[in-house]
């Protein structure tokens, strides 16, 4: 039976994107605000920092678990309807939140989601795709992900500006797109064809290859001076721009990454992920120093045009090598590994940004963060020359 295929793209990648249109319509419109909300209700910037590592960090034991049993039980649809049902139930309750330590509980349950859901989704990815496309599926995720991401901040400058301050109705709003991801997942994906683990109860890390885990090394540097994008709205903000046209400024990354992630999967299919990553992270790093150095939304307006430049390269060229890198057989670990190395870093990069912005200087978490790209990128380039053979 001939598996019927949407623009050129297998049926689960297409719903699979989706789902994540829909669900970051939901969580952007939300993140879009939350800094100017927690900064309402008393939070420090510190505080901001860590609310959002400590929900990533304490929920990324459950991407590497989640993506082992997906192996394991050799299925990925069910993890994907708990994940992100958890966020649909989660997202309209943070209407109900009156000071930091509700977002922060309400944040670490709607990452638990997170953490169920994300490395079985990029294993159905993987497992859907047939042929030398990876790169190109990887980038349709990662252009549907950010679109919502573009449709979720618009709705919230569009409410703020007709309810100013009113977040509470951005927050109720924000679980309809939420109920309709997960309907798509029900209704419409369907369990890729994959082979199981073996049924020993040990995780074998030892089997997966060497070259895995030197990437993972460069990117745990990388993310380390990768803190939330919560600090740049909050830099952003301090320029004086209405905080209605917050969101909107936020959106400019998601339109880019949209316009580029495709392009640059496809890209990679041909001459490899080590270019894009590298590029990626030196963008990164350029656009970092010059948050830090200046302050003026003539200015970060360009810088957010580049950040989204960044995010389509970088983060498409990533999880299309953890592809490449892992059999299929444990891919599933492979990106459970991959997504709890984010999360667990994001806790200490976050701190470390926290500190530097509230005891140093509002510069300082930038050029910060502007270093470790930059060393990163070192990583990449020692990785490319030991590199003898990559799937493109």
């Amino acid at each position: 039976m001939k598996i019927k295929r949407y623009f050129g793209l297998e049926r689960n990648v297409f719903y699979t994107g989706l789902t994540s249109f829909f669900t970051d319509t939901s969580t952007k419109m939300i993140y879009s605000v939350m800094p100017l909300f927690l900064l309402s209700i008393g939070a420090s910037k510190t505080s901001i920092s860590l609310i959002e590592g400590v929900a990533e960090s304490t929920s990324s034991l459950l991407k590497a678990l989640s993506g082992y049993w997906s192996d394991k039980i050799g299925k990925n649809k069910p993890f994907m309807i708990i994940g992100y049902g958890i966020t649909a139930l989660v997202t309209p309750l943070y209407a109900l939140a009156r000071i930091p330590v509700h977002i922060l509980l309400l944040r670490f349950l709607e990452r638990i989601g997170k953490g169920v859901r994300a490395a079985p989704r990029d294993s159905l990815i993987r497992a859907s795709v047939k042929g030398n496309n990876l790169g190109k599926n990887f980038g349709f995720h990662k252009a549907m992900d950010n679109s919502g991401a573009i449709i979720g901040p618009l709705a919230a400058f569009l409410l703020l500006s007709i309810f100013p301050l009113n977040y509470k109705n951005i927050f109720l709003i924000a679980g309809i797109p939420a109920v309709i991801g997960v309907i798509t997942i029900v209704f419409y994906i369907k369990e890729a064809s994959r082979p199981k683990a073996d049924s020993s109860p040990k995780i074998k890390l030892s089997d997966l290859p060497k070259r895995f885990y030197f990437f993972l090394i460069i990117v745990f540097l990388f993310n380390l001076g990768n803190s939330a994008d919560a600090l740049l709205l909050v830099k952003t903000a301090e320029t004086g721009i209405e905080k209605a046209y917050i969101p909107f400024v936020y959106m400019i990354f998601n339109v880019v990454s949209v316009l580029f992630a495709i392009p640059a999967g496809k890209i990679s299919d041909k001459i490899g992920r080590t270019k894009l990553i590298f590029t990626g992270f030196l963008i990164y790093s350029f656009v970092y120093f010059m948050f830090g150095r200046f302050n003026s939304i003539g200015i970060f307006i360009p810088l957010f045009v580049l950040y989204g430049l960044y995010s389509a390269l970088a983060d498409t060229g990533q999880k299309a090598m953890v592809g490449d890198l892992v059999s299929k057989e444990q891919i599933g670990t492979g990106f459970g590994l991959y997504h709890a190395l984010l999360g667990i870093t994001l806790l200490p990069a976050s701190l470390i940004a926290g500190l530097l912005y509230d005891k140093v200087s509002p510069s300082a978490p930038f050029y910060f963060g502007s270093a470790m790209a930059a060393l990163a990128s070192i990583g990449v380039i020692f990785y490319s020359l030991t590199q003898r053979t990559e799937k493109p």
